[in-house]
């Protein structure tokens, strides 16, 4: 477990602050190389690190796009059943289980990769590839730590030549081109206060609360690398519920419902609203909280400041099947709790509510969904005043996938590169931290620290990666 004791005992790097060293990188994506890639046949020859579960779902998205020759595959379980599909589908596709072994072997032969594996193991890919000037794909959220994100932004900017681009799909979708027009014709202006909203059941909330231990040690499956899979986390016996996706219930590996689906809900207004990063994060209720896994339910209240003509923005994250939040008169089609009356403001508690959010400004209330789903303005009445005022949304050019080949290629841009999803990705890992710690934290927007509790912001890094895993933390 991580307590201030061992943290300090082993020499916690946030205490140095975000200090960021040298390394140059042994290739470069130059210009000649990108007009290769749009030459051959407008295929970008990607290697797939993770091919089970996400990965199967991603792979072939790419595939379809017509612009992906699919020449490598990795995964720490080549054996298991999760990942045949993707075997068998692409069998000419060299296999590796170490991604450290795929660069070293086929470094010269690929040109990006798409990473959909466990949170905690997102960083060292993704470092990796941008040292050796290869474009990446990775899924939400970017990373698990602060100073992780920190540093592959820094590792970004570092590489303009090379393209990278964040797994959140709805950052090329109506929402992303509707958010955008919305605001840009000035629709979406003097934004103050965000409802965010995602209370379907966990896998960790059937779990004991009560844990005051890891979970004992169990055989590692004959198939399994356990040892790649851990990559820079300090060493934890296997056992099965690390595995198999239950790694996004623990601190140690994962980001919890907030970094599931917050870059699904909050990616286009944290975008286009410049919201940036929070000045304050306040855990206002906790539910099962324990050091280990995430709570049973959370309601966090990030705060976020003026930005130029802007004014400061209260964002409120609820996650927890009995966390719902309550939603303001004329919200919808939603099923209402008749036993709670309206509170202030004549806002009323559903008693069921699909991920969201409600977005409040000085003149309109917005309601929105997930992923791509669009925003409309309520209630009813309102909308259909403003109908005819409202301009004009473009269609997307381009899916996700196809969004990052072709950026590949030199025909696009990312909509979702690491230097803006980035500082979203940050932001979950200050909720995180207020989480873990069941207590409010300050932060400097400026000095990117947090000032009134210090093992807080050790958390900024969590704990030193394992002896081997340390290269990959300096630029």
């Amino acid at each position: 477990m991580l307590t201030r004791r061992t943290f300090l005992r082993a020499g916690g790097l946030a205490t140095a602050g975000l200090a960021l060293g040298g390394l140059n990188a042994v290739h470069a994506m130059t210009a000649s190389k990108a007009a290769r890639i749009a030459g051959a046949n407008r295929r970008v020859n990607l290697a797939c690190i993770g091919i089970g579960n996400r990965g199967a779902e991603i792979i072939p998205a790419f595939d379809d796009t017509g612009f992906a020759n699919i020449v490598a595959l990795c995964d720490v379980d080549l054996g298991a059943p999760h990942t045949q599909a993707m075997l068998q589908r692409y069998p000419h596709a060299q296999r590796f289980t170490d991604f450290r072994t795929l660069f070293d072997k086929m470094g010269d032969a690929i040109d990006a990769v798409a990473v959909a594996i466990p949170d905690h193991a997102h960083f060292p890919v993704c470092m990796q590839a941008l040292a050796l000037g290869k474009h990446v794909y990775v899924e939400k959220p970017m990373t698990r730590t602060f100073y992780e994100a920190e540093l592959l932004i820094a590792a970004a900017r570092r590489r303009p030549q090379v393209v990278t681009q964040v797994g959140n799909q709805g950052h090329s979708e109506g929402n992303y081109f509707q958010f955008k027009a919305w605001h840009e014709a000035g629709v979406i202006r003097d934004v103050t206060e965000v409802t965010a909203h995602m209370n379907a059941a966990r896998r960790w909330h059937a779990w004991d609360a009560g844990i005051d231990r890891y979970p004992a040690a169990e055989p590692v499956p004959e198939t399994l690398d356990w040892d790649a899979w851990l990559a820079a986390v300090p060493h934890h016996d296997y056992n099965s519920r690390y595995h198999y996706g239950n790694w996004r219930s623990w601190y140690d590996f994962g980001m919890g419902a907030l970094g599931d689906w917050g870059a699904h809900i909050l990616d286009t207004l944290h975008e286009f609203l410049d919201l940036g990063l929070p000045y304050e994060i306040d855990p206002l209720r906790v539910d099962g909280h324990n050091d280990y896994f995430f709570p049973k339910a959370t309601t966090l209240l990030f705060r976020f400041p003026a930005r130029g003509a802007m004014p400061p923005v209260d964002l409120t994250w609820y996650d927890g099947v009995d966390n719902i939040p309550a939603v303001p008169a004329g919200y919808g089609n939603v099923a209402i709790d008749p036993s709670v009356p309206a509170v202030a403001g004549g806002k009323l508690q559903p008693s069921t509510l699909n991920p969201g959010k409600i977005i409040y400004s000085k003149e309109l209330t917005f309601k929105g969904g997930s992923h791509g789903s669009t925003l409309s303005i309520i209630p009813d009445e309102r909308a259909a005043e403003l109908q005819s005022s409202l301009p004009e949304v473009p269609p997307s050019p381009s899916n996700h996938f196809a969004n990052f080949l072709l950026a590949c290629m030199g025909e696009e841009k990312t909509r979702s590169p690491f230097e803006i999803h980035g500082a979203l990705s940050q932001v979950f890992s200050l909720g995180v931290i207020a989480q873990r710690l069941a207590t409010k934290i300050v932060f400097d927007r400026t000095t990117k620290q947090i000032t009134n509790h210090a093992f807080a912001n050790a958390l900024l890094t969590q704990m030193p990666p394992r002896k081997g895993w340390d290269s990959f933390y300096t630029l």
